[in-house]
């Protein structure tokens, strides 16, 4: 992979020698089976150009497959659009959807190697989990991952990454990632208790 060697179980015996344990004392969890995992992860591609250039997928599912090791599934058009000359049924983009040991290398080369190369870096945004702790976030450049060549790029494309986890609670979703490693935004420091009732009191006479 890009001349890069991974010890493909590191995450995976963290998870189970250190993580698990950390979760469950931090999210106060009677139950080490309470405790939430990542179950998978979604990768897709939408080839918006596939529709005048159908090359265009060929390129992405290519490109796809390199990046995760597993061949892509075409996802078509749900509806037609006149004004995109979009029909029902098209081929619009390709997605994969990994588990187990493909989906911790991934998970493993994403963290280490795939986010650290993005331009201008500033973090990953904690407002980007659903309903049902599951979290969603896009990549602008395919050219982060090792596996892509860029003299072989015709097009710079992005990726939209999904970690799908067992649990519907986003704060144990939010530490399950922290713990994992993904490089969340640092919070916003809260200003102290004693400045915040010196600003309250500004500008108040005092009988």
């Amino acid at each position: 992979m890009g001349g890069q060697e991974f010890n493909m179980n590191r995450l995976q015996e963290k998870y189970q020698s250190k993580i698990v344990h950390q979760l469950q004392k931090d999210l106060k969890y009677s139950s080490i089976m309470q405790v939430p995992k990542i179950e998978k992860i979604v990768i897709n591609i939408g080839v918006g150009d596939a529709v005048a250039t159908p090359k265009a997928l060929d390129k992405a599912v290519l490109e796809l497959t390199k990046i995760t090791g597993q061949k892509p599934v075409i996802t078509k058009a749900k509806k037609s659009i006149a004004g995109f000359k979009l029909r029902e049924g098209m081929a619009i983009g390709c997605k994969v959807t990994l588990r187990g040991q493909k989906m911790i290398d991934f998970l493993d080369k994403l963290i280490s190697i795939a986010l650290p190369r993005v331009r201008d870096f500033q973090g990953l945004s904690r407002n980007s989990f659903d309903k049902n702790g599951n979290y969603t976030f896009g990549v602008k450049e395919q050219i982060i991952f090792p596996e892509i060549n860029y003299e072989d790029v015709d097009k710079i494309r992005g990726l939209e990454i999904t970690i799908i986890t067992s649990t519907s609670d986003k704060e144990a979703a939010i530490r399950l990632l922290e713990q994992f490693g993904f490089p969340f935004k640092r919070k916003p420091k809260q200003p102290k208790q004693d400045n915040v009732k010196k600003q309250d009191n500004k500008g108040v006479k005092e009988a």
